[in-house]
């Protein structure tokens, strides 16, 4: 499995790295990522509405985590070519360029993950079976 300590440790605060693990996965139709990082964002205390939100591509309602799953969402859907409205739009709401990079390198992450998923048809561990996600559901 993909190491995620890197982007652990990046300067992304934590509430958008959940933001981006759950966008990209949602994105790239991972139905194994969804539940388990849904699972663990609620975990890390992210607000259930937040972890819905993010699970059936809606509008947050906090500005700052909106940002980065905007930011996330266009990375991912237009393979790394978002417009410089976007990238202001998300240093507008408080971060920073190196905040930027670190959602590319979460998107990298996550993205190797999901496809490995995809190819292997992981089934969904005990652990995520509350998340379970369905990208036939999603409303994406």
């Amino acid at each position: 499995m993909v190491d995620f300590q890197l982007f652990g440790k990046s300067s992304l605060p934590g509430p958008a790295k959940h933001v981006v693990w759950i966008t990209a996965s949602v994105e790239n139709g991972c139905e194994y990522c969804v539940a388990a990082h849904s699972t663990l964002a609620l975990r890390a205390r992210i607000p259930e509405q937040v972890v819905a939100a993010l699970r059936a591509g809606k509008t947050l309602d906090d500005t700052r985590l909106e940002a980065a799953r905007r930011l996330t969402q266009a990375m991912v859907a237009q393979q790394g070519w978002v417009n410089d409205t976007e990238i202001e739009a998300f240093l507008a709401a408080g971060y920073t360029r190196r905040h930027v990079l670190d959602i590319v390198l979460g998107i990298g992450m996550k993205t190797l993950s999901n496809y490995t998923n995809h190819i292997a048809h992981t089934p969904l561990d005990p652990a995520w079976q509350d998340q379970e996600w369905s990208r036939d559901h999603a409303g994406v």
